[in-house]
């Protein structure tokens, strides 16, 4: 009997000293000190998050890397827990917000544009109305001198060329802008295409990101396809300006994708500015969102690790960071969008406690 109380007695000390031993892991894994912040997702905000980051691991001594893979690849890597948050043009909608392992959050950091941007000899200066985009995009208009499109641009010199439809080939928050507008002003295109970031084309090649969409309309004459502004600005690609809601031929500027933005936003972020019924707005604009998990302690995840992925999303939405935002072509946040993205920061949690930056 004595020996089976020795016994036990040492069975019990080798359990505390295990337990012992888990805490001590526990509290330095708690309080390991971060060094990288890593995100990834959408190319569509890609050249401004290129310059804040790289400002800010200048700034703060840590070092932020972004992929920019897509917004569906930065939503499947937020999902999977190995980025410490996702980037996506296409906020996620009821039906995938349950899907997830946890709760997420949508923090908006910046106003864009999607164009439509092509490739023709000397490079004319074209109106689309919805109508056109319907009929280029659907694969009914195929000819750049179609009637349709002359009726539209009279005086401009069309080409008798042959009209090549580029898309995204990836999972893209871009083509969710695009076909979210798409959507609202055709109704074929709703039933047959519909809205999401990956869709079957009834016309056209793909290539895989902007840039990709990007080089095949700089390197194809005939093409035309949906961009994000900055990138038609960068590589000198014309872009059509897009008849709105009130009748007005728009082109994408910090003025007209701001006042796109001037209706009421939801407390979670996530709303839709396509086909904006602003008389000044362009028709293709959007936010777009960094989405992180509510609760920050997970996959053995420190508290300074959560701190400083925290830290700096609070910075991307300062005044600070937002003034770099018209110097790559996109719109700052509206007064109102920065107020709802504190709100939402104010809800991220670490062991189900407030974070404190």
């Amino acid at each position: 009997m004595k020996k089976f109380q020795l016994l036990f007695a040492a069975i019990i000390a080798l359990a505390l000293m295990a337990s012992c031993g888990n805490a001590g892991k526990d509290k330095a894994a708690n309080n390991k000190k971060a060094k990288t912040i890593t995100g990834a997702g959408a190319t569509f905000p890609y050249p401004f998050y290129n310059k804040i980051f790289k400002s800010y691991t200048k700034e703060q001594g840590i070092l932020v890397t972004y992929g920019a893979i897509g917004s569906g690849g930065g939503v499947r890597s937020i999902t999977d827990k190995i980025v410490d948050f996702g980037a996506s043009d296409a906020f996620l909608n009821d039906k995938k917000l349950a899907s997830m392992p946890a709760e997420v959050l949508h923090v908006p950091t910046c106003l864009g544009a999607v164009v439509a941007a092509y490739n023709l000899p000397g490079k004319p200066e074209l109106k689309f109305t919805p109508e056109l985009m319907e009929g280029v995009f659907m694969g009914k208009i195929t000819n750049w001198n179609d009637a349709k499109i002359a009726e539209v641009n009279p005086g401009v010199t069309l080409p008798d060329m042959e009209i090549t439809v580029v898309y995204r080939s990836d999972g893209s928050g871009t083509t969710f802008i695009f076909s979210d507008y798409m959507s609202k002003i055709s109704k074929e295109w709703e039933e047959k295409v519909g809205k999401g970031k990956a869709l079957k084309w009834p016309v056209g090649i793909g290539a895989k990101g902007n840039p990709g969409v990007a080089g095949t309309i700089s390197q194809t004459e005939g093409a035309i396809g949906y961009i994000g502004s900055e990138y038609a600005f960068s590589m000198g690609i014309q872009m059509a300006q897009i008849k709105n809601q009130a009748g007005n031929y728009i082109l994408p500027s910090t003025e007209s994708i701001s006042a796109a933005a001037k209706g009421e936003m939801p407390a979670d972020t996530r709303v839709s500015l396509t086909n904006t019924d602003a008389a000044d707005g362009y028709p293709l604009s959007s936010f777009t969102w960094l989405v992180i998990y509510k609760e920050q302690n997970y996959n053995d995840r420190s508290l300074d690790q959560a701190t400083q992925t925290i830290k700096l999303i609070d910075w991307v939405v300062s005044a600070d960071a937002q003034k770099e935002t018209t110097k790559v072509h996109y719109a700052p946040l509206p007064d109102a969008a920065v107020e709802k993205a504190k709100a939402v920061l104010g809800k991220v949690t670490y062991n189900g406690k407030a974070i404190k930056l």
